[in-house]
C-alpha cells in the first residue's frame, strides 16, 4: 500500500492543524502502539465532540477536522474527518468512507424537515492497523447513546465498528443501504451536489437541540 495519500494533510482532513496535533498528542500519551493510540483517539472524538446534525451543511467548516474540533460539535462527516486527521497526526494511515443509511430512530423534527429517514453519504473513518483497513464510526457520543437506549459503539482496532442495527429494546435503529466507497479526503464538492438534491433545506442549519429532540422522540 502506498500510504502517502493517507498520511498527508488534506483540505478537510487537515492533520497538521495545530489544534488537531495537540489534541491527538494529548489523547495518546502513554499509548503503547498504533492500535492503542487509535483506540484512545476514537474514544476522544466520539465522546469529546458532541454529535449535532443540525449544523449548517453548506458551511465547509463543518466538514473540516480542525474546525469541528474547535467548535466541539459536528455531524458524522466532520467527526469522521477529525478521527482520520488525528490518526494521521500520530502516524497512522487513515481515510474516510461513506454509505447511505436508514435511521429508524431519528428526531421527529429532522424527519419532518427532510421528509425521509434515509441519510445519504453517512461517514466513518477507515484506519490502517496491523496490515489491514478497519472502519470506525465515532459519530454518536456515549451520553447521547445512553439517552437513546443504545449501546455506545465500541472499537477494538480489529473489527469494523458500524452503527447498531437495533437499540437495547429491539427496535430497528440503523440500516446500511449503499456503500459509497472510501476517499483520501472529504469529497466536499460531491457531497454538496448530493445534499443540494436530497437536503436543500439544511443549508444554514436547523438550529435547536438535536439531542434533546431525539430523546423526546423516543417517548
Amino acid at each position: 500500500m502506498d500510504s502517502a495519500d493517507f498520511l498527508a494533510r488534506g483540505r478537510f482532513i487537515d492533520s497538521d492543524a495545530p489544534n488537531v496535533v495537540a489534541f491527538a498528542r494529548a489523547a495518546t500519551v502513554g499509548a503503547g502502539n498504533d492500535t492503542g493510540r487509535v483506540l484512545r483517539l476514537f474514544a476522544a472524538v466520539r465522546d469529546g465532540i458532541r454529535y449535532d446534525p443540525y449544523v449548517d451543511m453548506g458551511d465547509p467548516a463543518n466538514f473540516r477536522a480542525s474546525s469541528v474540533l474547535a467548535s466541539g460539535r459536528g455531524f458524522c462527516i466532520g467527526k469522521a474527518a477529525l478521527l482520520a486527521a488525528c490518526a494521521r497526526a500520530v502516524g497512522v494511515p487513515a481515510r474516510v468512507g461513506y454509505a447511505d443509511v436508514r435511521n429508524h430512530l431519528t428526531s421527529a423534527r429532522m424527519y419532518a424537515y427532510i421528509k425521509s429517514d434515509i441519510f445519504v453519504w453517512h461517514s466513518y473513518a477507515d484506519l490502517f492497523l496491523d496490515g489491514g483497513w478497519v472502519k470506525a464510526t465515532p459519530a454518536f457520543n456515549s451520553a447521547l447513546c445512553h439517552r437513546l437506549d443504545l449501546m455506545p459503539l465500541e472499537f477494538d482496532g480489529r473489527t469494523d465498528s458500524l452503527f447498531q442495527p437495533f437499540d437495547r429494546s429491539g427496535r430497528r435503529h440503523m440500516e446500511y443501504l449503499t456503500d459509497r466507497g472510501t476517499f483520501a479526503d472529504v469529497p466536499f464538492d460531491t457531497l454538496m451536489a448530493e445534499f443540494r438534491v436530497h437536503y436543500p433545506m439544511l443549508t444554514g442549519g436547523m438550529g435547536g437541540d438535536f439531542q434533546a429532540e431525539a430523546v423526546a422522540a423516543q417517548g
